[in-house]
């Protein structure tokens, strides 16, 4: 009678442990699949713009100063519609910079 009681134990926590590694893959392929929670993956960029010609407008921005510029606008400070339009490129082309893995 031991005997029998000790594989029925044995058998119930084979099962338990079984079940939950099954529980964990499945979790985790789930997460594998897809579900939109992950990377989008790289963007492509329009017709004629290339990485290294977003990054020369970038970089004479920059020259321009508009680094500056776009930290006074974050902090919710006034900017001339010059400045404001000089930011507003400079981010439009940081997101497709960053967003096409040119940094990558």
């Amino acid at each position: 009678m031991q005997r029998t009681r000790g594989a029925s134990v044995t058998r119930t926590v084979s099962r338990m442990v079984l079940s939950a590694a099954a529980a964990v893959i499945a979790a985790l392929a789930g997460c594998a699949e897809g579900d939109n929670l992950g990377d989008p993956g790289a963007t492509s960029l329009a017709p004629g713009q290339t990485c290294g010609s977003i990054r020369a407008e970038l970089d004479a921005l920059d020259r321009k100063g508009t680094q500056a510029k776009v930290e006074a606008a974050s902090a919710g400070k006034k900017l001339s519609p010059k400045d404001k339009s000089d930011v507003d490129r400079y981010n439009l082309l940081l997101n497709q910079y960053l967003g096409a893995r040119c940094h990558a």
